[in-house]
């Protein structure tokens, strides 16, 4: 459970993603992740040597190095693109199905099995995200709705398929998430070289929200995440991971930057319910019989 307990943390840390975001206008989103991952891997880098992990990278596949950068890279450039083509709370909701893929995907993973209530826990769970991102976002004129629509489905294969497969890649150092960081950070400053035009934080709050950005939700929260899925209970985090909209839109909310409204109640009230559901059952699988 600790495990568990972990990459719930990650979760929690991704509900301020959005609140830093806004606070570190006008960088534009590639710079951005080329500096966050590049925070990311400095922080990985010093506990690793501080833990005495770092040295553990050598014994690292290069083919498990490669599927870590393409899962971050790509999730943030296809996430990114979405919502620039199409609709915010269209394509937001459709983003976040990668929950509801991580519990279905689960259940093919050796040792594993997806039972009734990790499906009712999900869909519900999933009824309570689409009530908050598809209120929440607002909408905003389309400059080519199918096609955003489709990176954003993109974005949430690409993150479950990322969260599932590191487990089933095996139980590999969580000290090759500083890898991971390092070629998203690289990867991303080539293409704001090539796509982008630089722009900084503006004023001392500005950078202080890019450096917190850099060691909790694009940071810290990735190496919690790799803990989480590769040894805690993966149906129920993913299930739980539809708390992360929930969280932001709170977070929003305290800031003054997003107006309360009945919608978030009854948004928490389904997800708080699907994650008992499916705790519920994860319980289920794992009780021993009796005798």
């Amino acid at each position: 459970m600790a495990a568990t307990a972990w990459g719930a943390v990650a979760i929690l840390l991704w509900s301020l993603l959005a609140l830093l975001t806004v606070r570190t206008a006008p960088v534009p989103p590639l710079l951005l992740n080329a500096l966050c991952f590049g925070i990311a891997t400095v922080v990985g880098a010093i506990w690793g040597l501080a833990t005495g992990t770092l040295a553990d990278l050598r014994r690292v596949p290069l083919r498990v190095h490669a599927f870590g950068i393409a899962g971050l890279f790509g999730y943030h450039l296809l996430y990114f693109s979405a919502l620039r083509l199409a609709p915010p709370a269209e394509a937001g909701l459709v983003a976040y199905l990668w929950p509801l893929l991580i519990v279905l995907f689960s259940g093919l993973l050796p040792g594993e099995r997806l039972r009734a209530g990790h499906l009712i826990g999900a869909a519900m769970a999933f009824a309570g995200a689409a009530l908050i991102v598809s209120g929440g976002l607002g909408e905003a004129e389309a400059t080519n709705r199918p096609l955003g629509l489709l990176l954003a489905f993109g974005c949430a294969l690409t993150w479950s398929v990322y969260s599932v497969g590191s487990r089933a890649l095996g139980r590999w150092p969580t000290a090759a998430v500083t890898v991971y960081c390092g070629g998203s950070a690289l990867l991303s400053l080539l293409a704001h070289l090539l796509f982008e035009d630089p722009a900084w934080p503006v004023g001392a709050a500005g950078w202080a929200a890019l450096a917190l950005l850099g060691l909790g939700p694009v940071g810290a929260a990735f190496f919690l995440w790799d803990h989480g899925m590769k040894r805690g209970d993966i149906q129920l985090l993913g299930t739980a991971s539809y708390a992360a909209p929930i969280l932001s839109t709170a977070a929003l909310v305290a800031a003054g930057a997003a107006p309360a409204t009945g919608r978030l109640v009854l948004a928490a009230a389904l997800v708080a319910c699907g994650a008992a559901v499916a705790a519920l059952a994860g319980r289920r699988v794992s009780a021993p019989k009796a005798g």
